[in-house]
């Protein structure tokens, strides 16, 4: 089996139009049809890169939202990103052009120092998460509601970025228990999968193998399509926290025939 690895502004917008395209960019994000140029990061090296290669890493700024930058850095010895938030929205993003084959398994391995202050992942007024890994997939858009298909338009028209057909977010909850599936309170084509809960494990490395296939079939009831491209997201621009979260090594591997 062959694989492909990859290493690793205000709580709420002024107006209803921005604050809708600005959620749903979160999901949109693996979709620009004109990508930015590819991040430098100095002491990233080539096993970290995805292959087949994508079209370079990419980082995401949100608009009207605060960015905190990813650093290389170096925990116990081994290579990391990291990302200093401060009530911030920071994305980083590989696409795929054309889409891979939707994967079989994903491993990652993340970190956190603190939670968002009061967040809730279910609550669109204060839904941050410390660490996400977000996958966004293509699919048959003509079994989409009309009112995803007007969501899209709008993000489309107003960011540029147009929503994928389905995307599915690992998240880290403070409240939520693990296994939980949260449908974004916006549009049901972005939905979450909480893979690690509480503050138990808050400062350590955490490591997570997880069956794509199965988790997309559990959070949408249908198979995945073809993967358009990968990203971390550190959120805590709603509850205004201030954090650190590191992000290790990335792989995905195909589905198995």
């Amino acid at each position: 089996m062959r694989g492909y690895r990859a290493g690793t502004g205000s709580p709420r917008a002024r107006t209803p139009w921005r604050r809708v395209a600005v959620v749903v960019m979160a999901g949109a994000l693996l979709g620009c049809a004109a990508p930015p140029p590819s991040v430098d990061l100095p002491g990233w090296t080539g096993e970290h890169l995805l292959t087949p290669p994508g079209l370079g890493w990419q980082t995401l700024p949100m608009p009207g939202k605060r960015w905190a930058p990813y650093e290389v850095a170096t925990v116990a010895g081994e290579p990391a990103l990291r990302v200093k938030a401060d009530r911030s929205v920071s994305i980083l993003r590989q696409r795929f052009d054309p889409p891979l084959a939707a994967p079989g398994m994903l491993t990652f391995r993340w970190r956190a120092d603190h939670l968002p202050l009061e967040g809730d992942l279910a609550d669109v007024a204060r839904t941050d998460s410390p660490v996400g890994v977000v996958l966004a997939f293509d699919g048959d858009r003509r079994n989409w509601p009309a009112r995803a298909h007007r969501l899209s338009e709008l993000t489309r028209l107003v960011t540029g970025e147009e929503l994928p057909y389905a995307t599915l977010a690992y998240v880290w909850s403070e409240q939520h228990p693990v296994g939980t599936v949260i449908s974004n309170p916006r549009t049901d084509r972005i939905r979450k999968l909480v893979v690690d809960s509480g503050r138990t494990h808050l400062g350590q490395w955490r490591e997570h193998r997880r069956d794509v296939q199965a988790d997309f079939r559990r959070a949408f009831g249908e198979a995945p399509g073809p993967l358009r491209g990968v990203a971390f997201m550190t959120d805590t621009d709603n509850t205004q926290s201030r954090l650190t979260a590191w992000y290790g090594g990335l792989s995905l591997s195909p589905a198995v025939d």
